[in-house]
């Protein structure tokens, strides 16, 4: 016998990663004037990658695959030399 569901009657959570623009800036690692990185570790105060995101760098970029955005603003900015 197969149980038909009705709306409201079960819910189903899709456990998929999707893109959500608020956290997608927290899986990745962004592109910073190395200057500016550097005085953000030390000092604690926030920078501004080359997305736009601002945030207080505190943890290891190698671990996170780099940001698509600030991956086509470099590249875009290696191109204008």
């Amino acid at each position: 016998m197969s149980t038909q569901l009705s709306p409201g009657v079960e819910t189903i959570e899709d456990r998929r990663t999707q893109t959500n623009e608020d956290g997608d800036h927290e899986r990745f690692s962004h592109y910073v004037e190395k200057d500016k990185l550097t005085e953000a570790m030390v000092m604690g105060t926030p920078v501004v990658a080359l997305c736009g995101k601002v945030w207080v760098p505190s943890r290891d970029p190698e671990k996170y695959p780099v940001c698509p955005e600030c991956k086509e603003a470099w590249e875009q900015l290696k191109d204008d030399d």
